[in-house]
């Protein structure tokens, strides 16, 4: 059979590199993107390849990858599947949208859709999304093949729920893929598209040219967060690819000239023994590349800084979420101030060169001497970078079942939608108050980073400026006091619609 495979994105979550910073060292007639690789299809690509079929991957930040090109490739080459993956609730209407092209330009080729979002509202986007024909519950390296397999007999595949007729028919569950080690590593040739390394969109700034990828070395989460949906996925399960079969990945993207890559695991800093296996491997290799993963203050593996610098490895990013122990708590982060200034500072002090912190704000209770004192408290870090984001909810999390249980949000109407806490809380403060209070914020913490830490400051900004004009650096610098737009805005609840409120005000993010 012949499989294509499309990654649906969110245009707003991705940049066509600058014509100015594109750089002649990559590969001719490859679009360079500021954005993470599609790392589920170009994992899922190999292995449906093992079982004898063909793969043609799309990824839609490409250009010459959107809806009516791949439209026009499906009429030319009648692909036997079509494949749409996608991540979340924004980027489902352009799944939608591009389900809708596809099956009018081939109506007999079968549509299955995957992903996260999927996974949670498989039911639900079925009878949504009338020109899907499947969806793919769960993870996909076992699941997919079936699926290709019993194309004419769904009702054996499990984890698939489908359409016949007027009924929806789940299947039962797939159980969760215990031996990472059993698949092949992702295809990240068969894409013209080179991604590039930088910071997140909300303050966009390229931090390299080096050739980079991304990496997933482990599944899943065992904390509870309200305002995360990944440990609901796999029951709070954490699960790991051996340190033999990670390091044999690291050789191969090592040899294919990658110099950068970015580990995408939901908590990689979990098994000490695991992570010095991994970073005693690179240093006994002598492998080229420098990384970067994400991790919890409170992890047990925080005392591998050491050989973790040792290994390369340049950025930890550190979701931090708040500046007093009240929010922390109320967001069951399950962490303590302390434990986050010891971790951030063991990073720094181990030669980590770049941390970053993520924060929320307007979650539940949060006061504005609250919200400040998280600025105070993210400049007495020795954090690199920051980002300071409004809290969203979506569906899947804890904090949509809250939401839903105090009658804010109507699951049954409002599935495919994401708020803006802060738009629809009455306990959280209105979005006007939160983005003054940020801008505000912002103010402190660089007057203090500037006179507390001019060096590292200075640093920081001549690396920006590698390949950066200092036009856009100082953009850079002013976008947290500027209003944003974006494609697709958060909506009201549906009880609120029918009371007849107004739209939320759109401001920055």
């Amino acid at each position: 059979m012949k499989v294509f495979m499309i990654y649906v994105r969110d245009e707003d979550f991705y940049r066509l590199l600058p014509s100015e910073l594109e750089d002649s060292r990559f590969s001719k007639g490859r679009v360079q993107v500021m954005a993470f690789p599609p790392l589920g299809i170009e994992t899922l690509a190999p292995i449906v390849r093992q079982y004898g079929h063909e793969v043609r991957m799309f990824d839609t930040c490409h250009p010459l990858m959107k809806e009516k090109h791949i439209a026009e490739a499906v009429i030319e080459e009648r692909p036997d599947v079509i494949a749409l993956s996608f991540l979340s609730t924004t980027s489902y209407p352009a799944t939608s949208s591009m389900a809708q092209r596809l099956k009018q330009a081939a109506p007999n080729i079968p549509i299955i859709l995957g992903g996260v979002f999927a996974t949670i509202n498989a039911r639900k986007i079925l009878a949504d999304c009338l020109y899907a024909d499947f969806i793919c519950k769960g993870e996909g390296e076992e699941l997919l093949p079936d699926f290709l397999e019993n194309l004419n007999f769904p009702e054996r595949v499990a984890g698939l729920v489908w359409r016949s007729g007027n009924e929806i028919i789940e299947n039962p569950s797939r159980p969760i893929i215990k031996n990472l080690d059993l698949f092949p590593y992702p295809d990240r040739k068969s894409l013209p598209i080179d991604y590039i390394e930088s910071m997140p969109l909300d303050v966009p700034a390229v931090l390299s040219l080096d050739r980079f990828c991304t990496m997933q070395t482990s599944r899943g989460c065992p904390n509870q967060c309200i305002y995360c949906d990944i440990p609901t996925l796999a029951d709070r399960t954490w699960r790991s690819r051996s340190p033999e079969h990670v390091l044999g990945e690291m050789q191969q993207l090592s040899d294919e000239g990658y110099r950068s890559i970015y580990l995408t695991d939901d908590q990689f800093l979990l098994n000490s023994k695991r992570i010095s296996g991994i970073c005693q491997g690179i240093i006994d290799r002598k492998l080229k590349f420098t990384w970067g993963c994400e991790g919890r203050v409170d992890s047990i593996a925080a005392d591998q800084f050491p050989i973790m610098a040792k290994a390369n490895c340049t950025f930890l990013a550190f979701g931090i979420e708040s500046g007093t122990q009240m929010v922390l708590d109320r967001l069951k982060k399950m962490q303590t101030l302390e434990q986050v200034e010891h971790t951030v500072g063991a990073a720094k002090r181990h030669g980590i060169e770049t941390t970053h912190g993520f924060f929320l704000i307007g979650s539940p209770e949060e006061s504005e001497e609250d919200i400040l004192e998280s600025f105070h408290f993210a400049a007495r870090l020795k954090l690199d970078t920051f980002g300071f984001n409004r809290l969203c909810v979506y569906r899947g999390t804890p904090l949509w079942k809250e939401y839903v249980e105090r009658g804010i949000i109507d699951d049954v109407r409002d599935w495919n939608k994401w708020f803006k806490c802060s738009d629809i809380d009455p306990t959280i403060l209105p979005s006007q108050v939160l983005n003054r209070a940020r801008q505000k914020g912002y103010m402190l913490l660089f007057a203090k980073r500037l006179f507390l830490r001019p060096f590292q400051t200075i640093k920081l900004l001549r690396r920006f400026g590698r390949y950066m004009k200092l036009s856009d650096i100082l953009k850079l610098l002013w976008s947290p006091f500027r209003k944003r737009t974006f494609t697709r805005q958060p909506e009201l609840p549906a009880q609120m619609i029918d009371k007849g409120l107004l739209a939320p005000v759109r401001l920055t993010s």
